[in-house]
C-alpha cells in the first residue's frame, strides 16, 4: 500500500440508448467501469485506527465479491449472495446479468508481495469461469413510449390523456367459427 492510495472502490457507469428510426426500436446498453481497491493486510501495512477500519471494510467488500464470483463460476449455484454487500449489489448486472465481464488484474512483481499476487491471480481465474449469455437489449416504440409516460408520472409531471390513449387499441381477436349447437347461448354468435 502506498501513501497516495485512495483506499476505496470506484464504480463509473455509462448508460447508452440508441433509437433506430427504421425499425422503431430502442436499444440500450450499460458500460460499467469498476476500479477495486486492493486487499490489505493490517500486519504488513501497519494501519491503525481509521485506516485499519477502512482496510477492514475494503476486505469485507472484496470477500463478498469473492463469494458472488465463486457462486457464479460454479454455474449451477441455486443462490448468488448479491445482497451481502453494497459493492455486489452495484455490480449485480455486470457479473451475473446480461453482460460481458472483463477483469484486468494489477499486481506487483516484488517477492515481498507474492502472496497478494497469487491471491489476485486466483481471483481473476475464478472470474474467467463466469459464463453469461449476453444478448442485445431492444424494445419496441410502444414499450419506450409507455416507459417515458411512467418516468414522467414518477417525477410528478402531468400526462395528457391523449398521450396515454395515443396507442392503437389492440385488435379484437377473431372468435372463430361458432361452436356446434349444444343448446347454450353464446354472446356474439
Amino acid at each position: 500500500m502506498n501513501a497516495e492510495s485512495s483506499r476505496s472502490h470506484s464504480v463509473f457507469a455509462i448508460m447508452v440508448e440508441s433509437y433506430d428510426t427504421t425499425t422503431k426500436r430502442t436499444t440500450m446498453g450499460k458500460l460499467s467501469l469498476v476500479d477495486l481497491a486492493g486487499s490489505e493486510r493490517a500486519d504488513k501495512t501497519g494501519a491503525s485506527a481509521e485506516r485499519l477500519k477502512e482496510a477492514q471494510n475494503i476486505n469485507k467488500s472484496l470477500s463478498a465479491l469473492g463469494d458472488v464470483i465463486a457462486a457464479l463460476s460454479e454455474g449451477n449455484a441455486k443462490f448468488i449472495p448479491y445482497r451481502n454487500n453494497k459493492l455486489t449489489q452495484l455490480m449485480q448486472d455486470s457479473l451475473g446479468g446480461n453482460a460481458k465481464t472483463l477483469m484486468f488484474v494489477n499486481f506487483s512483481p516484488a517477492d515481498y508481495n507474492a502472496d497478494e499476487t497469487t491471491t489476485s491471480l486466483m481471483y481473476a481465474a475464478r472470474v474467467k469461469k463466469i459464463v453469461n449469455n449476453a444478448t442485445k437489449q431492444a424494445e419496441s416504440e410502444e414499450v419506450a413510449r409507455l416507459k417515458a409516460i411512467i418516468r414522467r408520472l414518477q417525477s410528478g409531471q402531468q400526462v395528457a390523456a391523449e398521450d396515454i390513449e395515443g396507442a392503437q387499441p389492440p385488435a379484437e381477436e377473431d372468435p372463430g367459427p361458432p361452436p356446434e349447437d349444444d343448446g347454450k347461448v353464446y354472446d356474439g354468435y
